[in-house]
């Protein structure tokens, strides 16, 4: 009994992909692990296709195992609500990636960027593509950027 409740505990930690929102940090761990960033901008308590998209997409079995692997997850969450308003420190970077990679402001908007910063893709809005594709677009950018 023991063992499968280890394994149970295990399994179901091994699903969750942490979540960075330190973007310098980001950038360190990119660097060090030679990943690329996953950028998110969400509005995770109003914005119903960025709760979709966390769901559907990112929250995905096949997309978490992929990205504990080869991606450094870094979301930048603008929430509206006052009980989740995030310090001052993260709103104003957060505001600072928003002018630099998402200056229309669009609610999700995700880019893959390498270890420097660089925009290597972006998806403005909900994917359109299915979640399978959208990872597979992904999976793509590690053999055309090695």
């Amino acid at each position: 009994m023991k063992l499968f409740v280890i394994a149970l505990l295990s399994l179901v930690t091994m699903s969750f992909t942490n979540w960075e929102t330190d973007f310098e940090k980001a950038k360190q761990t990119a660097t060090k692990e030679h990943k690329y960033i996953l950028l998110n901008f969400s509005g995770s308590d109003w914005c119903g296709p960025c709760i979709r998209m966390h769901k559907e997409i990112l929250g995905s079995e096949a997309f978490q195992q992929f990205a504990a692997e080869k991606l450094v997850m870094m979301n930048a969450d603008f929430p509206r609500q006052k009980k989740n308003q995030l310090s001052k420190t993260l709103q104003k970077q957060n505001d600072q990636l928003a002018d630099r990679y998402n200056s229309k402001g669009s609610f999700p908007f995700t880019a893959i960027l390498d270890a420097n910063g660089k925009i290597l893709k972006s998806w403005d809005g909900f994917p359109k593509e299915t979640p399978e594709v959208f990872l597979q677009e992904i999976k793509d950018l590690f053999e055309t950027n090695p």
